[in-house]
């Protein structure tokens, strides 16, 4: 992240590479607390315009990227040199006789410098600069955990907008029946109870249309706080939930764990702890500091020059203390990086897991359930009206049918969810990853 003076900032994973994000200046201008208004979509909103939002608006991703400056300016305190001292030491006055006042006083005036050995101040910078880059690595993480929760809450809109129009759809089915169902009561074919049926089912659906309406309004406004607003004022949300594609083996997704940010920065990690403790090795060698000045004599008006030279004696303090607990650090970091090694995989296996169910529920609904359900529904609809079925029949295959569909919009919205939680362990997308392997594939073989 840093390079000689130079203050670069971090490189971003794949995903989401390609939208732009919010930096703040490198060197303090006025006040920082102006936070520019969010540009608020109108309209329907797309997916990359909600990511773009989010990484350049998000507060919690600002907050890091400041973290990501700071870090830089502990770096730059780090490379200072130490500054040198200034002394002043008047002796030989406020006596008796001849010492009286200040007739007989003695001046030293004299300029020290800490000389620091044992290369302390490149070890410091050194370590500063790894922690700058481990603050790199945890904006990073940061910035996928954006993308993520907003692509989740934006799957959550779609999800709600068609869970309303499956509302909408089914009072209008509703209604419907109601008539038919009246008309055959009129006219004596069906008792006044089926009737009632239907007027309850009606109330229902009714029902369920004003908690689907709640739902969208929650759904948008969770998304809009991706980036930072109260009050959305965009008009929904602009996809196809139904497009899903073949997932990549969990083999090939596997191997691109080692991109993800949160695993990734333990080898920074494990640096900056070793140079952590040859740090405090090096505060083990004690430092100089030299001095040099001139005295003056005031009895006398004479003027002489003065140097000198001091050095701590390292008799029972070496440091130790601060040596141990370093190397203990390291070795503690050693351990942690396994940990979130092991931690990660089970976390993908998990993710993997989720995302393979929901392909298969989705191709399954979409292939055998859903048509079969509307079949038995439009043929107990034309049963009942031809006096075949009673209303009853019509209800459950109504239900069934409807049930399915709710099912089979949770089931893309799961499949999304998943993909999702997939390309935040990876860093990148997986339809980039399986066109990658593909190209790897095709160069394996015409290489042979």
């Amino acid at each position: 992240m840093v390079a000689g003076n130079s203050i670069v900032w971090p490189e971003s994973r794949p995903l989401g590479r390609e939208f732009g994000e919010f930096q703040p200046p490198q060197k303090p201008v006025g006040t920082f607390s102006d936070i520019p208004d969010v540009a608020e979509p109108n309209g329907v909103i797309t997916l990359r315009q909600a990511l773009a939002l989010a990484l350049m608006y998000n507060p919690e991703l600002r907050a890091f990227s400041w973290q990501v400056r700071a870090s830089e300016a502990r770096r730059l305190q780090a490379s200072l040199f130490p500054n040198p001292e200034i002394g002043v030491e008047v002796e030989e006055i406020g006596g008796t006789g001849e010492r009286s006042g200040f007739d007989g006083a003695e001046t030293t005036i004299q300029l020290g410098q800490l000389i620091e050995l044992a290369g302390k101040r490149s070890k410091r910078e050194q370590l500063a600069s790894l922690e700058s880059r481990l603050a790199g690595w945890d904006y990073e993480a940061k910035r996928l955990d954006v993308l993520t929760k907003t692509t989740h809450a934006f799957v959550g809109v779609l999800a709600a907008q068609e869970r309303l129009r499956l509302a909408d759809e089914l009072v209008q089915l509703s209604e419907k029946t109601l008539n038919t169902v009246a008309q055959r009561v009129a006219a004596g074919k069906d008792s006044p109870v089926e009737e009632t049926k239907a007027q309850v089912a009606l109330a229902s659906a009714n029902i369920e249309q004003k908690q689907a309406n709640q739902r969208l309004a929650s759904a948008r406004k969770r998304l809009a706080t991706n980036w930072g607003s109260k009050s959305p004022v965009f008009e929904g949300a602009g996809g196809k939930l139904d497009a899903i594609s073949p997932i990549p083996s969990e083999s090939e997704v596997v191997r691109l764990l080692a991109q993800n940010p949160d695993l990734a920065r333990w080898a920074t990690e494990i640096e900056r702890r070793r140079a952590a403790l040859e740090l405090e090795k090096a505060k083990a060698v004690p430092d100089p500091t030299i001095f040099g000045g001139m005295q003056r004599f005031s009895g006398a008006d004479d003027t002489t020059m003065v140097f000198g030279l001091s050095i701590p004696i390292a008799v029972s303090n070496r440091n130790q203390g601060r040596i141990f607990e370093a190397s203990y650090n390291l070795a503690r970091a050693r351990e942690q990086q396994r940990a979130v090694e092991t931690s990660l995989d089970a976390e993908l296996a998990d993710v993997y897991q989720a995302l393979s169910s929901a392909f298969i529920e989705v191709t399954d609904l979409e292939n055998e359930v859903l048509q079969g359900a509307e079949s038995a529904f439009d043929a107990a609809r034309r049963g009942y009206s031809e006096g075949k079925f009673d209303y009853l029949t019509v209800l459950d295959a109504q239900r069934t049918f409807f049930q399915s569909k709710a099912r089979y919009v949770e089931a893309l919205a799961s499949y999304h969810r998943a993909k999702a939680d997939v390309e935040r362990l990876i860093g990148q997308g997986i339809d980039t990853a399986k066109a990658t392997q593909k190209q790897k594939m095709l160069s394996i073989n015409q290489v042979n």
